[in-house]
């Protein structure tokens, strides 16, 4: 039996009037962009890259503009429906951000994403304040990790301090004044201790971070808490092959070894003097049995809770857009 072209046309289209999701390939999400300018030199996105990344002001314009022009008329609407609901309730209510949550595995460049947004996002004129955190200042403690067996499930959804994170950001939707947050380190691997980012009524809060688009489960006994996506406006997913970002991780890897490893107090320091072979083998142990096993129970399954999946291919640029329909 053979298909027409005709027929495989109609297949196709009847697969995407079922897909809750819009598709777009980039060079038709890019012409999106309309006319609006890019505000952004090399020199800013060099600061902007996290470590090893690879991303050009072509991809920003191609993929980064078009959607931070979505978000700015999203937020304009939003802005638009608190000032009539003020205007009803006849009183005036307390400024509420409007949330975007970023979600995706390890190094698939959630980072560098939520920091591009937030700068592109914050010099629309409507809304010049735009804050960003990372749910790793909510993981818990290592010594709290280490005393419930749990350093090796870093990143999972029992590592962080969900209540902290929940009432974090049920205050900053209620329009609270600095609302503050805990910070993580990289280099030590842990929580800074007396070191908090203060949230004081943005425009935009973007969140970032692994599992954030998860619904998290009560402990038992414990009453059922809003999820952590309850409070977004606007959520991404940035996704890719696993084993594409398994290469990009063990790439970085051997980048940080050659670099900031080499510091002594870096938590990783042990493995600055690795073996080019050592260093892989180190590198993709702890990608299969932390980040990928992580990503296929926890993360991955949360893909189609976002509104917007960002789709990279092999050489790390976004080629798929998928926004879901209203």
């Amino acid at each position: 039996m053979t298909v027409s072209g005709v027929e495989v046309e109609k297949l196709a289209a009847s697969e995407e009037t079922l897909s809750p999701y819009r598709h777009f390939t980039a060079e038709e999400w890019g012409a999106l962009r309309k006319d609006t300018p890019l505000p952004l030199s090399e020199a800013e996105l060099e600061e902007l890259k996290g470590f090893g990344e690879r991303i050009s002001l072509d991809e920003v314009s191609e993929i980064y503009l078009p959607l931070s022009r979505l978000l700015n008329l999203y937020v304009l609407e939003m802005q638009e429906l608190y000032r009539v609901t003020s205007h009803f309730l006849g009183r005036t209510q307390a400024k509420v951000p409007y949330i975007i949550g970023i979600a995706g595995s390890v190094a698939v460049g959630k980072s560098t994403s939520a920091r591009i947004l937030r700068t592109l996002l914050a010099r629309w004129p409507n809304h010049p304040k735009v804050d960003l955190i990372t749910t790793d200042g909510f993981l818990l403690p290592n010594r709290v990790l280490e005393e419930r067996d749990l350093m090796g499930r870093k990143g999972f959804p029992e590592s962080f301090d969900v209540r902290r994170l929940i009432k974090f950001l049920s205050d900053v939707k209620a329009g609270s004044r600095n609302v503050e947050a805990p910070v993580y380190s990289h280099f030590t691997y842990d929580i800074v201790q007396g070191e908090t980012i203060v949230v004081d009524q943005p425009d935009i809060l973007i969140v970032e971070g692994l599992n954030v688009l998860q619904p998290w489960k009560p402990a038992e006994g414990e009453e059922p808490a809003p999820f952590v996506s309850d409070f977004f406006d606007f959520s991404i997913y940035l996704d890719a092959d696993e084993e594409a970002i398994r290469r990009w991780y063990i790439e970085r890897f051997l980048s940080l070894r050659s670099t900031s490893f080499k510091d002594p107090g870096a938590f990783f320091h042990r493995f600055a003097k690795l073996s080019d072979e050592e260093a892989v083998a180190t590198a993709d142990a702890i990608w299969t049995s932390i980040n990928l096993a992580n990503l296929r129970k926890n993360i991955l399954p949360t893909r189609q809770r976002a509104q917007a999946i960002l789709r990279k291919g092999d050489d790390h640029r976004i080629r798929d857009v998928a926004l879901r329909k209203l």
